[in-house]
């Protein structure tokens, strides 16, 4: 029974660590995309006009939010570990 708990405490940490290290992957995307889509839109596509590459960088930003929505919900989705037929046997 011990043993089984233990398991249960891992499992859960390692999905806490998971859910973490998401979080800060995209922290980080949603703080270094948009800059970077500004200024190499700014200077690569339109040419100095700042207006389009601060909307280039407002759709990428967008783009991260719902990437980051669009995995948490598949996150919580995921189904659950559920026991074996066995280990309903040994209860």
């Amino acid at each position: 029974m011990a043993e089984q708990v233990a398991v249960a405490k891992a499992n859960t940490q390692l999905s806490q660590q998971g859910t973490l290290v998401k979080l800060l992957i995209f922290s980080l995307s949603l703080g270094i995309a948009p800059l970077t889509a500004y200024f190499a839109s700014l200077k690569y596509i339109w040419n100095g006009n700042t207006t389009f590459a601060a909307l280039t960088a407002v759709v990428i930003a967008n783009a991260v939010l719902v990437a980051y929505i669009i995995t948490s919900v598949y996150e919580d989705k995921r189904p659950q570990d559920v026991p074996s037929e066995e280990s309903k046997k040994k209860r």
